[in-house]
């Protein structure tokens, strides 16, 4: 069961690798209306199941903490991941942002029945690292000027890594709520977006198929499978196997001709995962073991 649901969590990070592509091809959508449609394409698998299933309606009803956990956790990290470009250079902000896989494996200690080992933080700053070659290719340099950006970067992080930790310990709330988290995602943006942003649509099939693409996959089924995954599976590993989305994107960009092969993207891809391996160690072993004839 365990591994399943780790399985199911770690296409998410496979689904969020595709993020990058579909913005580059979505067009000029201005972030916080993107954010609005393509949260409520998202959403729309899960209409499909509650309309198919009309009695798992009843799994919606949900005590408010969750819903504010869950509102804070989705709308909260794309709100601060929005501000932080807004107000800092986008290599500073992605890097600081992207702490979030190291957060989840440190604060995992704290779960009921988890324990932190050496391997688990050892494999998550390898990752750490890999994502430091990709993101920082052409060079880091943090300026004062930007505290207020790389302070939304920091909250981004936290946020989301907060998130997760406390989604795992509503294991017994359906997957089925994160409908709902859609949905008030995409009203919030929404919002956002008449107060800050101008509308402007996609001109072509290609960037309307784009964003419907973003919708359907990275901003939306990706975050059912990782709620499922963090609530039933190995969050550690989930965690440190969260850095591979950068490495995983960059090689799909390089794929599609928007980005060049380098030495880096090669080192990165060693460090993470030979991190993820080590992350999951235990849980590679204890398989192992299972699989072992009785003598």
């Amino acid at each position: 069961m365990k591994f399943k649901a780790t399985l199911i969590g770690f296409t998410a990070i496979l689904m969020w690798s595709l993020l990058a592509l579909f913005t580059a091809a979505s067009g000029k959508m201005p972030p916080f209306q993107l954010s609005a449609v393509c949260f409520l394409i998202g959403s729309l698998p899960g209409i499909a199941v509650l309309a198919s299933k009309p009695e798992r309606l009843a799994l919606l009803k949900q005590p408010a903490k969750v819903w504010v956990i869950g509102i804070a956790g989705l709308f909260g990290y794309h709100f601060l991941y929005f501000t932080a470009l807004r107000n800092a250079p986008a290599v500073e902000a992605g890097l600081i942002a992207y702490l979030w896989p190291l957060f989840i494996v440190v604060g995992s200690a704290l779960l009921p029945g988890e324990r932190l080992r050496w391997h688990h933080v050892a494999g998550a700053l390898a990752g750490l690292v890999g994502t430091i070659l990709i993101v920082a290719r052409n060079g880091i340099a943090f300026d004062d000027a930007y505290a207020l950006g790389y302070g939304a970067a920091f909250l981004c992080a936290f946020t989301w890594s907060g998130y997760s930790l406390i989604t795992r310990r509503f294991d017994a709330v359906s997957t089925d709520v994160v409908t709902g988290f859609c949905l008030a995602t995409s009203a919030l943006s929404f919002l956002c977006h008449l107060g800050l942003e101008t509308t402007v649509w996609p001109e072509t099939t290609f960037e309307w198929l784009a964003v419907a693409g973003l919708g359907l996959l990275p901003v939306g089924a990706a975050f059912y499978a990782w709620d499922y995954g963090v609530k039933n599976g190995d969050i550690q590993f989930l965690g440190v196997a969260s850095y591979a989305a950068p490495v995983l994107s960059t090689l799909i960009l390089i794929l599609f001709g928007f980005a060049e092969p380098s030495w880096r993207i090669v080192a990165a891809c060693l460090l993470v995962t030979g991190g993820a391996v080590l992350a999951a160690k235990d849980m590679i072993f204890r398989k192992g073991r299972a699989a072992q004839p009785a003598e």
